[in-house]
């Protein structure tokens, strides 16, 4: 099978096609034949030898994939790498059947970002009806979906987003406001001011001095869920706000829930999978690669110029 391999740390230019030979399943597993699979900002990590959990080279990266399964079945699935490639073997527990109603495209994201979007709002921060939650990366995957989450769920979104062009969409998809997150420098203020005061709780991806900023805009008994640190910045959370203000600060990662018996993923597809087919979530998609075109979906993911959810389509 065509599979894209790192065989090296680095940029874009480590993604590289090879052939390789077909997975062999583990206990618990099945092998699905790849349509899509889904780029997510955690492969820049595993490509950059910054992913939370430890990568060996050679390495086929990739966490999410639309496929078939060898019964014909349309499932949409997590994976711990080797998602881009034409094969992959997925745990049979991580897979879920996509309804007639949404397509290859729609499926792709809800997995991994759409979970994360999902868990991050409410399971993690707790958002309710009337609370006011901060959205970063708006435009992107996962943020594309919380905004819309978080507004039907009945809470007013301030949306962070660096152009104006994906502040529109930001609005379009159900913000309240859309604030400017090109400049860390008053940040805060500009979150507080779009809010009328501090927010009830904040999702967190950027790390380093926009965490601090985003932290400064939660008011007492709130809540920031931290998901992330594209900026490549870690920050020191200051203990002593944390006090002052009663701020809960949670970190949250999604294979976390991978081996979770009660089946929290299960519950979260059935209603993201029932959301799209009903035309209530809307999947933005940022554009679809040809697999052996994986280094340069990279490189627009890094420049974030693009907006919703890159895919590689391994069939081309």
């Amino acid at each position: 099978m065509r599979a894209i391999v790192m065989r090296e740390f680095g940029g874009p230019e480590v993604l590289r096609l090879e052939d390789v030979p077909d997975p062999e399943p583990a206990r618990g597993h099945q092998v699905l034949d790849v349509r899509l699979a889904g780029v997510n900002y955690a492969d820049v990590h595993v490509r950059g030898n910054t992913y939370l959990a430890p990568v060996e080279l050679p390495y086929i990266p990739g966490n999410e994939v639309v496929g078939t399964t060898e019964d014909g079945k349309r499932v949409v699935a997590l994976t711990q790498g080797g998602g881009y490639a034409q094969k992959v073997a997925v745990h049979r527990r991580l897979q879920w059947e996509v309804p007639d109603e949404v397509t290859d495209e729609q499926a792709v994201p809800l997995a991994l970002q759409g979970n994360s979007a999902y868990h991050l709002l409410f399971t993690v921060a707790q958002i309710t009806k009337g609370q006011t939650v901060v959205i970063p990366a708006a435009a992107g995957g996962v943020g594309s979906l919380a905004v819309q989450l978080a507004h039907q769920a009945g809470a007013r979104v301030i949306a962070l987003a660096g152009t104006d062009e994906k502040r529109r969409l930001a609005l379009e998809l159900g913000a309240a406001a859309a604030v400017d997150s090109s400049d860390e420098d008053g940040l805060t203020e500009r979150i507080l001011d779009a809010a009328g005061g501090p927010v009830h709780a904040a999702l967190e991806m950027t790390g380093g001095k926009t965490l601090r900023q985003t932290l400064d805009a939660v008011g007492p008994r709130g809540r920031l869920a931290v998901y992330g640190f594209a900026g490549g910045e870690l920050a020191d959370i200051p203990v002593h706000t944390l006090l002052q203000k009663s701020v809960t600060v949670s970190g949250f990662w999604l294979p976390r829930l991978y081996a979770d018996r009660t089946l929290p993923l299960a519950a979260s597809m059935r209603q993201l999978f029932d959301a799209v087919a009903h035309g209530t979530l809307k999947v933005v998609t940022g554009g679809t690669y040809p697999l052996a075109d994986a280094a340069e979906a990279h490189r627009v993911l890094n420049s974030r110029t693009g907006m919703g959810k890159f895919s590689l389509d391994t069939t081309t």
